[in-house]
C-alpha cells in the first residue's frame, strides 16, 4: 500500500508541476486550444492514442466485452488500430489540417459554421458536444474509481472528486501544450504497462497456452465448450456492432479530430500515423485481448453474468498482482483517463467558449476567452462528476455501467458529426440541410433508445432482431453512425446550395491545391 501511494502521489505531482510550467506560455486562445498548431508527430500521435483510451477501455470494455466474447474480443482492439488510427489518420488527417488552418476554425461547431455558411449549425453542434461528453467523462470517472476502490480501500466518491481536482488543475492552467506534454508521459507508461500487465495476468493460468485451455474449458449459455478461446468467440454478429462503435466513432467525435488541426504539417501527419497506429496496437490489443480472459478470476452468477458485475472484472484480475505491478498498473489506468478527460473538458469548454459565448459578447479578447474556457472546465467537471457518483449508486449500476454511458456518448456524438464532418473534408456538394439531417439522426435515435432501453419507458420493448442485440447502446451508436454515412449524400443530392456556398465552398477546396 505504501508503494502504491508513493508512486501516485509522485506521479500525480508531475503532472500538476507540468500544468504549472506551461501557464507562463498559454497566451492567446490558439495556444490554449492547439498549442498554437505548432506541435510535432509524436505529440499529437500520442495525444490522439490517450485520449483515444482510458479506463472506459480498460475497465470497463475490456472486462465487459472480454466477458461476452472471451479471446475474439481482440478483434476490437485490431478493429480500432486499423480503423480507429491507420485509416483515421491517412484519410482524414492532411485534410482536416489543411481545411480548418484555411477557414482558421478551432473547433468542430467552428468549422461546421465556416465550411457550411450557418450560425445555426455552430450552434447546435455546440450543444450537441457539451451534452453528450458529459455521459463519456462520467464513465471515465465511473472506470477510475472501480479501480481505486479496489486498490486503495477509498470510497468512490472521493476518489471521483480527487480525480476530476487534478485533471483540472493542468488543463487550467497549460490548456493544450499542458495536456500534449502529459499525454506523451501518460502514453509511454501506458505502453510500458499494458505489455507488463498482460503477460503478468496470463502467467497466472500457465501462460498463454495454458490461459487458452482454461477458456476453452468453460461453457457457454448453451453449454457448448471451446467457445470463449476461439477466434470469432459465442456472438460475433453483435461483436462487429462493438468493432464498428469503439473504431469508426473516432472520426466523428470532436476531441479526437481536434487533434489533427494542431498537427504541424503534413510530414509529421505521415510521422504521426504509423507512431498512433503501433500505440493503438499495443494499448487496444493488449486492453481487449486481456480482458478476454477475464472468466478465469471471476465467477458467473445464475443470470451468467460476473458476480460482482461487468465493471469489477478488470479490477479483480489486478488481485493477482504483485504491489509493485500492481502501482503500475493504477498509474497505467490514470494515464490513460486524465489524458482522455484532459482532452474532453479542453474540448467542452472551447467549444462553448468560442462558439456560444464569444458570438454574444462582441470584442472579446484572447485572455477573457481563456479565462472564460478555464471557467467551463470547472463547470463541465463539476456536472460529469455528479453524474458518475449518480451512476454508481445503488439500482443504477445494472443499466449506467461504463460501456452504456461511453455507448450514449459515442452514438450521439459519432452519429451526428461523422458523416458530414468527412464528406465535407471531400465533397463539395454537401448541403446545409443534410448536415443537419445527420445531426437529427445522431441524436434523435441515441435519444429515443436511450429513453426506451436504458431508462425503460417501453417495457415490453423487442430486445432481439435475430442474433443482434436491440437493446445494446453500443449498437444504437453503430447503427447511427452507418445511417448517417447514407442520410448525408441522399439529402444533398435531393437539396440545393445556393450560389453563395456554392462560391465559398470553391474557396474553401482551394486548400488543397496549395
Amino acid at each position: 500500500m505504501v508503494t502504491r501511494w508513493i508512486v501516485l502521489c509522485v506521479y500525480l505531482i508531475l503532472m500538476v508541476g507540468i500544468g504549472v510550467y506551461y501557464k507562463r506560455k498559454t497566451a492567446s486562445v490558439s495556444d490554449f486550444v492547439l498549442g498554437g498548431r505548432a506541435l510535432g508527430p509524436w505529440f499529437t500521435a500520442f495525444a490522439y492514442g490517450t485520449s483515444y483510451f482510458s479506463a472506459v477501455i480498460f475497465v470497463g470494455y475490456a472486462g465487459k466485452f472480454g466477458w461476452a466474447y472471451g479471446v475474439a474480443s481482440t478483434w476490437i482492439g485490431i478493429g480500432n488500430a486499423v480503423i480507429g488510427s491507420l485509416l483515421a489518420w491517412l484519410i482524414l488527417g492532411k485534410r482536416t489540417r489543411a481545411m480548418t488552418k484555411h477557414i482558421d476554425a478551432k473547433t468542430m461547431p467552428e468549422f461546421f459554421e465556416k465550411r457550411f455558411n450557418s450560425k445555426t449549425l455552430k450552434t447546435v453542434s455546440a450543444l450537441i458536444i457539451f451534452i453528450f461528453l458529459i455521459p463519456y467523462t462520467a464513465s471515465v470517472y465511473n472506470g477510475l474509481s472501480r479501480l481505486f476502490e479496489k486498490s486503495f480501500h477509498i470510497d468512490y466518491e472521493w476518489c471521483i472528486v480527487a480525480m476530476a481536482i487534478f485533471t483540472a488543475v493542468y488543463v487550467i492552467m497549460g490548456g493544450y501544450k499542458a495536456t500534449a506534454l502529459n499525454d506523451f508521459i501518460q502514453g509511454i507508461i501506458m505502453l510500458i504497462g499494458i505489455v507488463a500487465v498482460v503477460v503478468a495476468v496470463l502467467n497466472v493460468n500457465g501462460g498463454f497456452s495454458g490461459s487458452l485451455e482454461a477458456m476453452g474449458v468453460i461453457p457457454d449459455a448453451n453449454g457448448n465448450t471451446e467457445v470463449y478461446n476461439s477466434l470469432m468467440g459465442p456472438d460475433p454478429v453483435n461483436l462487429v456492432g462493438v468493432i464498428i462503435l469503439t473504431s469508426l466513432g473516432t472520426w466523428g467525435l470532436p476531441q479526437m479530430v481536434q487533434k489533427f488541426y494542431a498537427i504541424k504539417d503534413d510530414k509529421a501527419v505521415v510521422t504521426g500515423t504509423v507512431v498512433s497506429t503501433v500505440f493503438a496496437v499495443v494499448v487496444a490489443g493488449g486492453c481487449y485481448f486481456l480482458g478476454g480472459f477475464g472468466r478465469l478470476f471471476m465467477d458467473a452468477n445464475e443470470a451468467g453474468a460476473p458476480v460482482e458485475g461487468f465493471d469489477a472484472i478488470v479490477p479483480s484480475m489486478m488481485d493477482s498482482l504483485s504491489s509493485g505491478l500492481f502501482a503500475l498498473i493504477i498509474v497505467l489506468v490514470l494515464s490513460a483517463s486524465m489524458s482522455t478527460l484532459s482532452s474532453l473538458v479542453l474540448t467542452s469548454s472551447s467549444t462553448l467558449t468560442i462558439d456560444l459565448i464569444k458570438p454574444l459578447k462582441k470584442n472579446m479578447s484572447d485572455k477573457e476567452e481563456v479565462r472564460t474556457m478555464r471557467i467551463f472546465i470547472a463547470v463541465f467537471l463539476l456536472i460529469s462528476v455528479s453524474i458518475a457518483v449518480y451512476s454508481l449508486r445503488g439500482s443504477k449500476q445494472d443499466t449506467m455501467v461504463i460501456s452504456s454511458l461511453m455507448g450514449i456518448s459515442w452514438g450521439a456524438l459519432a452519429g451526428a458529426f461523422l458523416a458530414p464532418f468527412m464528406y465535407g473534408l471531400f465533397w463539395k456538394g454537401v448541403t446545409k440541410a443534410a448536415v443537419m439531417a445527420s445531426f437529427i439522426c445522431g441524436v434523435g435515435i441515441t435519444v429515443v433508445h436511450m429513453l426506451i432501453y436504458t431508462f425503460g419507458i417501453i417495457s415490453d420493448a423487442p430486445t432481439k432482431l435475430g442474433e443482434l442485440n436491440l437493446a445494446s447502446p453500443v449498437n444504437a451508436g453503430a447503427f447511427t453512425m452507418l445511417l448517417g454515412l447514407v442520410v448525408v449524400p441522399v439529402v444533398s443530392l435531393i437539396t440545393k446550395q445556393n450560389d453563395e456556398d456554392k462560391a465559398l465552398t470553391e474557396e474553401m477546396f482551394k486548400c488543397y491545391q496549395a
